[in-house]
């Protein structure tokens, strides 16, 4: 299983504060953590609702109850925000998709199972920062644009070696698309970005799961395993 607290948006905010200290000048860890807690709380929500680049520095201040001065402590432009909020899901997912138990490891399709719940499960966590870094990606500036882009390919990077040892191990069909860790994504994709339909739909997250491993098992699996054998993050 995932360590959820891990990827709390506080647990997120410390690994922030670690990352940029020589940046941030508020001396007190603690207050530190406390008030950039709240202030990436806020960015993540007022983005979600009118967009990143439609929100200002002043509406983030309002909205966070940080003066404008307390929030040049933490960064000094609404890029440099940007740029510490992309920098945590990148780090998050690399941080999720690498370490897979030793239980999966060697095995193809128990890690390729591992790692469509994993992920599933990763943004379930950390459901507003996935959907900050989707939905405004195609307004970013073009560095940061390309560091969105990065990320989706770093997750790619990771289905696409699952796929080509369970290739070469005849667990999957030769003929498997090398195109299938690209398609693979817009289906981790749709759990965070239209949860309002399936909540609508009254379907878990257990249920999308295991539905995404049988949809992508029947376009590479070599031959049918039990159900039992998923892996479930």
């Amino acid at each position: 299983m995932l360590d959820h607290e891990d990827l709390t948006t506080e647990a997120l905010c410390r690994y922030m504060l670690e990352r940029h200290r020589g940046t941030i000048t508020v001396q007190k860890p603690e207050f530190a953590l406390r008030k950039l807690n709240v202030i990436i709380a806020a960015a993540l929500d007022l983005s979600n609702r009118k967009g990143f680049q439609a929100m200002s520095l002043r509406d983030l201040s309002r909205a966070s109850g940080v003066s404008m001065g307390g929030l040049y402590a933490y960064f000094d432009s609404k890029t440099t925000l940007l740029n510490m909020i992309l920098s945590e899901v990148t780090a998050a997912v690399q941080r999720v998709l690498s370490t897979p138990p030793a239980a999966v490891q060697g095995d193809p399709v128990a890690h390729l199972n591992w790692l469509i719940a994993a992920h599933i499960q990763m943004t379930e966590a950390m459901q507003p920062w996935f959907t900050f870094a989707f939905m405004e990606a195609k307004n970013f500036p073009p560095a940061e644009r390309r560091k969105a882009i990065d990320s989706e390919e770093l997750t790619e990077s990771y289905f696409a070696a699952v796929l080509d040892a369970g290739v070469a191990a005849g667990l999957f069909r030769p003929d498997t698309s090398p195109l299938l860790a690209a398609l693979i994504k817009p289906l981790l994709q749709d759990w965070y970005v239209k949860r309002a339909k399936y909540r609508r739909r009254r379907v878990t997250i257990e249920t999308y799961i295991a539905t995404v491993q049988d949809f992508v098992q029947s376009a590479c699996l070599a031959e049918a395993r039990p159900q039992n054998e998923r892996a479930t993050g």
